[in-house]
């Protein structure tokens, strides 16, 4: 952080279900940086999925358009515990391209489950799957970023 507030950063390690192409020498890390909200409660800072390779950069059209610009995004799915169903999301590439930024909402769905599934394309194209083990305390990086884990 450049703006001097103190933040706790939380980070999990996880593995390759699917490896990307080429030599990926670092596991994926999921982190989280919780600071201070208002008040006493927490308030999440950064969302931040590592993958160690250039993921897939989609140009999204804006609901509204102003001028011609086009948004990149990084198209995941999230499937938590054994869940069927996933969970189609658009998150912000990173500066590097290597990594994307997710949203409460994504953090509170993965700090409730046992096991968290992401899918998405490395920059050609070839499918990656990350799988991460949320560790039974999660309480701790729930409370630090005020989120409700509650189903």
């Amino acid at each position: 952080m450049s703006d001097g507030t103190p933040y706790t950063r939380f980070s999990l390690t996880g593995k390759f279900l699917k490896r990307p192409a080429g030599d990926v020498s670092n596991p994926p890390v999921l982190a989280v940086d919780c600071g201070k909200g208002r008040g006493s409660k927490g308030k999440l800072i950064n969302g931040n999925l590592q993958a160690g390779v250039p993921l897939k950069i989609h140009y999204v059209e804006p609901s509204e358009i102003h001028g011609t610009s086009y948004y990149p995004k990084v198209f995941v799915e999230l499937r938590v515990d054994d869940d069927a169903k996933k969970d189609k999301r658009q998150w912000t590439p990173g500066k590097d391209k290597t990594s994307a930024v997710f949203f409460k909402f994504s953090l509170k769905k993965m700090l409730s489950a046992h096991t968290v599934e992401i899918a998405t394309q490395d920059e050609s194209g070839t499918d990656i799957v990350m799988q991460f083990d949320v560790p039974s305390d999660s309480n701790t990086v729930a409370q630090a970023c005020d989120v409700d884990t509650k189903k």
